[in-house]
């Protein structure tokens, strides 16, 4: 008798249809997220139908991309402005439907060769490509400053110099930095998912980068949760229903993982001056809208409302809970002090992530012959920094106790084995 043939089980597809399903998609809700966004905050009012292409500029910010902005006021006056700020609740949208599409024709498989993922992310990316091309293209907008009646009006219409302001989108950039963001998505989710295949040669080394990358995401989504329950209260206890949407589909990781640094104890720098309209919460415009640079930080924040302590409650709970599932997820022979160490280089490399991606500077103004700013309602900033070091030896020294507290408080439950082996 010939020994029985077993079927092999067929390879995952994931081709060009495939590819082009990830790119759409995610590209669907990044567009659907930001054009309600913007429709809360009152931009479907804007002149010129304009609305699409302000939602297409700020899709191309929340990828990494560049949008520029540029003003007009003839010979009599000179207008400037200046923004740097990422929509992260677009941001996020995006880069949790493109991981999941990227992970789900390798799901079921242990292993899976080099060529393959850069193959199946080489497909996605020239899609991609072309999303950011077609978005930096279509970010473009100009738009009339209104400056009112008076004497102001007057010398505008006389030296034909009214003002107007616009924006492009720096389209070498925009696809730069939009393609770095989709290979730090694709990375992350390969990182993260603990039934993602990697290559042979690197399933060793899983169990010391997997359990930390997956603990830091959990604590940011939760992070982002608890943000999103507090917001939606708010709204029904005050009202500001659309302000409240607006910040939820805009800018809620931004101000969540902003109370996330401060409740380790970093500090910020900041102020707001002029009528900006963003949507924060009140506190942040008393505590930000004085004359200089103003000091946001837990003790500030604490003088203005003793209840901003909870901040420290927060972050305690919820680092503890990640570092004890961390090291439940890791191999029993893995040691405290490792437990704590990689906890630590872990939360202060999410804490450099915040930094970068959550400071925000923001400027416009109208001059007339060069002297001086024209100020009233033509003219504004908003200018948030963090003390970049402060906060990240703040976030390494956060993670090497909650390493330590949650390895100790795995041990009578942690399994025995292999990183390959079921939890118990």
């Amino acid at each position: 008798m010939s020994p029985p043939t077993v079927t092999a089980r067929p390879a995952s597809r994931h081709g060009w249809a495939h590819a082009l399903g990830v790119v759409l998609t995610g590209l669907a809700v990044m567009v659907l997220v930001a054009a309600l966004g913007l429709w809360a905050a009152g931009a479907a009012d804007l002149p010129d139908g304009a609305f699409p292409r302000v939602v297409a500029a700020t899709v191309a910010t929340a990828v990494g991309g560049s949008v520029e902005l540029s003003g007009n006021a003839g010979a009599l006056a000179q207008s400037r402005a200046g923004l740097t700020v990422l929509p992260l609740s677009v941001t996020l949208a995006g880069a949790l439907v493109i991981g999941a599409g990227f992970l789900r024709p390798l799901r079921h498989r242990a292993v899976a060769s080099a060529a393959e993922l850069a193959g199946w992310a080489a497909r996605i990316a020239a899609l991609w490509l072309l999303v950011l091309i077609g978005l930096a293209l279509g970010a473009r907008q100009t738009f009339a400053v209104d400056v009112g009646s008076g004497t102001l009006s007057d010398l505008t219409g006389l030296f034909e110099a009214a003002p107007s302001v616009g924006f492009t989108t720096d389209v070498p950039l925009t696809v730069l930095f939009g393609l770095v963001w989709l290979a730090g998505v694709l990375l992350l989710a390969v990182l993260v998912a603990r039934g993602a295949p990697l290559p042979g040669r690197l399933v060793r080394c899983q169990e010391s980068v997997r359990p930390a990358a997956h603990a830091m995401v959990v604590l940011l989504l939760g992070y982002v949760v608890v943000a999103l329950v507090v917001a939606l209260i708010a709204a029904a206890g005050r009202g500001h229903a659309s302000a409240t949407f607006a910040l939820i589909l805009l800018g809620l990781p931004n101000l969540a993982w902003l109370a996330l640094t401060l409740g380790l104890g970093a500090t910020w720098h900041g102020r707001v001056d002029g009528p900006f309209g963003l949507p924060m919460p009140h506190v942040l415009d008393v505590l930000l809208r004085t004359p200089d640079v103003s000091t946001l930080s837990l003790r500030s924040l604490t003088g203005y409302d003793g209840r901003w302590w909870w901040l420290v409650v927060v972050d305690a709970l919820l680092l503890l809970a990640v570092a004890f599932r961390m090291a439940v997820s890791s191999p029993a022979r893995i040691r405290l002090w490792q437990h704590a160490l990689r906890l630590a280089v872990a939360l202060a490399l999410t804490v450099l992530m915040i930094c970068l991606t959550v400071r925000v500077s923001a400027h416009y103004g109208l001059s007339l012959l060069g002297i001086g700013d024209l100020g009233g309602g033509l003219s504004g900033e908003l200018l948030l920094r963090p003390m970049l070091w402060q906060a990240v030896g703040l976030g390494a020294l956060w993670g090497l106790v909650a390493g330590l507290l949650g390895g100790l408080l795995a041990l009578p439950v942690r399994r025995r084995g292999d990183v390959g082996a079921p939890p118990r």
